[in-house]
């Protein structure tokens, strides 16, 4: 129901946005509209009566003269121009211009007002006017209101020594006002009576492609309900074909890695089970040993002969050993597994390690009768690496393979320069490990059988694993029944300078 609920508001959203959008674009459109439909008026207007001046001039001038014998304007004579002009059309006002652009004369004008002499015309666009012939779109200024400009004709006059021009505004005050007025009301209606259809068909247009346009949104969500409700394996089909493929891919691959996820964490919960039920025997074990000897020694003591209390006390130590090491496997493994151990990388010789370790197992090997060889090549060059880190995942590698030997086995350890690292190689002659075994024995608690014997915890080998992990290497084996096991690892050459 939530998920429903937050569906239908994404959705409202997405239509009062539409319809945001709409409005705006719908405001913009109208005054655009207004503004050019005001422009192609003016334009046309213009371009019509573009030489309505010089015509005036080519008829009233030829036998009457603006001005009169004492350089008076003949009143009389634009009294009947304005009476002629208005009758045709009432928006025009006709003015009489001096050469610098003041107003003469005209009958819209009081010339007995002290401001009327002082107004003045700019000469600038009535001189392109003429000069284009009347072809482009030129606006003038209105004299009676000079901080406002105009659609104009245009044309100059010389007759008898007298020159100036005469001024004709093709949509005068009075006309402008009334045709807002009208013009206002019109849209006003148009755009009031445009705009409610409009939005009625927009919004039910709008719902209609929302609804179509967000159905992947709605296969998404309904998919991640599926899986809050516990369908972990359902899926988005064709995904790659929705409208929002991206993020339809991104849910199926994010729902794939929350159920591997799960299944990984099935596992670890699978192997934590095994480690309390493995690490509880394996410590029993040595317990169980050290306790009855003891209580043995408690209750015998008088009784036991010297050689008897020695084997005793070698059997509770060989234990106590084994206990102490199978604890401080469980720490350092714990600590490789917290990320608690950083290998502090340096350069150091692994033939001399290698030689050491070689000694140290000499003995070790001579009492279970194996024979412990060391192979390496010539100029090893130096590795870089945590030397005690390495030392221990060898160490491990080398228990495990004299663990694993029979008497008169052998157990090589195998130093080589392979390009730029170095290969260290432990190989022993023992039973083996089955190919279907080889991916589990590193696995940490993991038991497995080689030969006759279990491996224990299995702690060891996953050790080396960590070890070799945060040195960002890999440890590789190589094992075939009856035939013996090689566990193999390279380390990176020291790059000198």
């Amino acid at each position: 129901m939530k998920n429903h609920i937050l569906s239908v508001r994404f959705i409202v959203k997405l239509v009062l946005s539409f319809l945001a959008i709409l409005l705006i674009a719908g405001i913009g459109y109208t005054i655009t509209s207004i503004y050019l439909s005001n422009k192609y008026f003016y334009e046309t207007t213009q371009r019509l009566h573009s030489h309505l001046a010089q015509d005036l001039i080519d008829e009233k001038f030829q036998n009457t003269q603006p001005f009169d014998s004492t350089g008076a304007v003949n009143k009389v004579l634009f009294g009947d121009i304005m009476h002629d002009m208005m009758a045709v059309n009432r928006a025009i006002e006709v003015y009489l211009l001096d050469n610098e652009g003041r107003v003469q004369y005209s009958v819209v004008l009081d010339h007995d007002a002290p401001e009327t002499k002082e107004k003045r015309v700019d000469l600038a666009p009535i001189k392109k006017f003429i000069a284009e012939n009347g072809a482009n779109y030129t606006l003038g200024d209105d004299p009676k209101d000079l901080s406002k400009q105009t659609i104009f004709s245009a044309a100059k006059f010389n007759t008898e020594g007298r020159e100036g021009y005469v001024y004709i505004i093709l949509a005068g005050e009075d006309f402008l006002a009334t045709r807002s007025d009208l013009f206002s009301s019109y849209f006003m209606r148009l755009g009031l009576g445009g705009s409610i259809l409009t939005l009625v068909f927009a919004t039910i247009l709008g719902v209609l492609a929302i609804w179509y346009l967000t159905r992947s949104l709605r296969r998404i969500i309904y998919a991640a309900k599926r899986f809050q409700q516990g369908d972990l394996h359902y899926r988005i089909e064709n995904a790659e074909k929705t409208d929002l493929s991206n993020v339809a891919t991104t849910y199926n691959h994010m729902a794939d890695t929350i159920l591997e996820d799960i299944e990984k964490l099935k596992s670890v919960e699978q192997l934590r089970r095994e480690l309390i039920a493995n690490i509880s025997h394996d410590l029993r074990t040595p317990l169980s040993v050290i306790q009855g000897y003891i209580e043995t020694l408690h209750m015998k003591d008088s009784k036991l002969s010297s050689k008897e209390r020695k084997d005793y006390l070698k059997t509770i130590s060989r234990s106590s050993e084994r206990l102490s090491k199978l604890i401080s496997q469980l720490f350092e493994y714990s600590k490789l597994e917290s990320n608690q151990i950083q290998p502090e990388k340096e350069p150091f010789l692994i033939s001399e390690l290698a030689n050491d370790i070689h000694r140290n197992y000499s003995l070790l090997a001579e009492k279970k009768k194996i024979d412990l060889k060391l192979s390496m090549s010539e100029n090893i060059p130096l590795v870089f690496a945590d030397i005690s880190l390495v030392e221990r995942a060898i160490q491990n590698l080398m228990d495990n393979a004299l663990k694993f030997t029979p008497e008169g086995g052998e157990v090589i350890v195998k130093i080589e320069t392979e390009g730029e690292h170095v290969e260290v190689t432990i190989q022993d002659s023992g039973p083996g490990i089955k190919p279907e075994n080889q991916a589990l024995i590193f696995e940490r608690y993991r038991q497995t059988k080689v030969g006759q014997q279990k491996e224990g915890s299995g702690l060891g080998l996953a050790i080396v694993k960590k070890i070799l992990e945060i040195h960002d290497a890999k440890i590789k084996v190589f094992s075939k029944p009856e035939e013996g096991t090689a566990f193999s690892f390279s380390l990176p050459v020291y790059a000198m300078g």
